[in-house]
């Protein structure tokens, strides 16, 4: 299928659904308002949300959701102050009419999604829901971002925590971030990189790039969130930095890793790395990895 057809067949998806669910309509499952603010109502939910998450979670405006909020307090529904007494905390929480309100648009949810199924057969069904659950993730994968970010930087970090603790539960005998640990300033330019991985403004992955003037580059510190694993996010990783590495002057990209990561040793050889004699002392390495990179690939400086 050309770029063209595939184009033609998301806004053809895109139309169907906005039409199918009612997306267009000004008062959503008759309820008297649009899908906007009943989608803010039911993410504040029972438990209340602070307006920084809902921000983020929905990818909205800062002045397109205050404006949201204020409808909906407007009506009676909802109730925005700090959180706790903290004035730097904003929070939404429901009103007892609010609450009322998400309870019928709950129910009228489940009527809607009903009443997509039950004109199919059982198979059909079956069908529906396999392929939206496989849109949902590939929509999801198609959400995550790649930047480069400093190491010191609090995602980074949160990305470097998840790492050692996932290291230190599946190795054998644990993992001490201190036996293999560099310095910042060795993966910012033009000594290296540090990436990492996005989704809706959330950490999910990262991976790190030494840089050799002179000879191979190192990729090093590649970690993705349980959450997105099976979306391609890692290979996303490992292209962008083998495309930076490229793109830096080196020819050569290599790596080292354990034995007990055998979903990364596939990745590794799926993605046209061999193995190669030991290069480093790695206390925790059991495996290294070469790849020769294709100048032509590489994007412009």
């Amino acid at each position: 299928m050309s770029d063209e057809q595939l184009v033609a067949t998301v806004r053809h998806f895109n139309r169907s659904v906005t039409q199918r669910v009612g997306a267009l309509d000004d008062a959503y499952l008759t309820r008297g308002r649009p899908l906007a603010q009943a989608r803010l109502l039911w993410e504040i939910g029972p438990a209340g949300a602070e307006i920084a998450a809902l921000r983020t979670r929905l990818n909205l405006d800062a002045g397109y959701l205050s404006r949201l909020l204020r409808t909906l307090e407007g009506d009676g529904l909802v109730m925005v102050g700090s959180a706790d007494g903290d004035g730097r905390v904003r929070t939404a929480r429901l009103t007892a009419a609010g609450r009322a309100e998400w309870d019928v648009l709950d129910r009228l949810s489940d009527e809607l999604a009903w009443s997509i199924l039950a004109p199919l057969s059982e198979s059909q069904r079956a069908r529906l829901a396999g392929a939206m659950a496989e849109v949902e993730r590939l929509l999801m994968a198609s959400l995550v971002e790649l930047q480069p970010c400093h190491p010191g930087d609090p995602r980074a970090r949160a990305c470097l925590r998840a790492y050692a603790r996932e290291l230190d539960r599946r190795f054998d005998g644990g993992f001490d971030p201190a036996r293999s640990g560099m310095d910042d300033e060795e993966l910012v330019p033009p000594n290296g990189l540090f990436l990492v991985a996005t989704l809706s403004a959330e950490p999910v992955g990262c991976g790190a790039l030494r840089l050799h003037p002179g000879g191979p580059a190192e990729i090093k510190r590649v970690w993705v969130s349980e959450s997105v694993r099976g979306l391609g996010v890692g290979r996303r990783i490992m292209g962008e930095l083998e495309q930076r590495a490229s793109a830096a002057g080196a020819d050569t990209v290599r790596l080292d890793t354990n034995r007990t990561l055998t979903e990364a040793i596939r990745l590794y050889r799926t993605s046209g790395y061999h193995e190669i004699p030991a290069y480093n002392d790695n206390p925790y390495a059991h495996h290294w990895f070469a790849k020769p990179l294709d100048p032509a690939a590489a994007p412009p400086l």
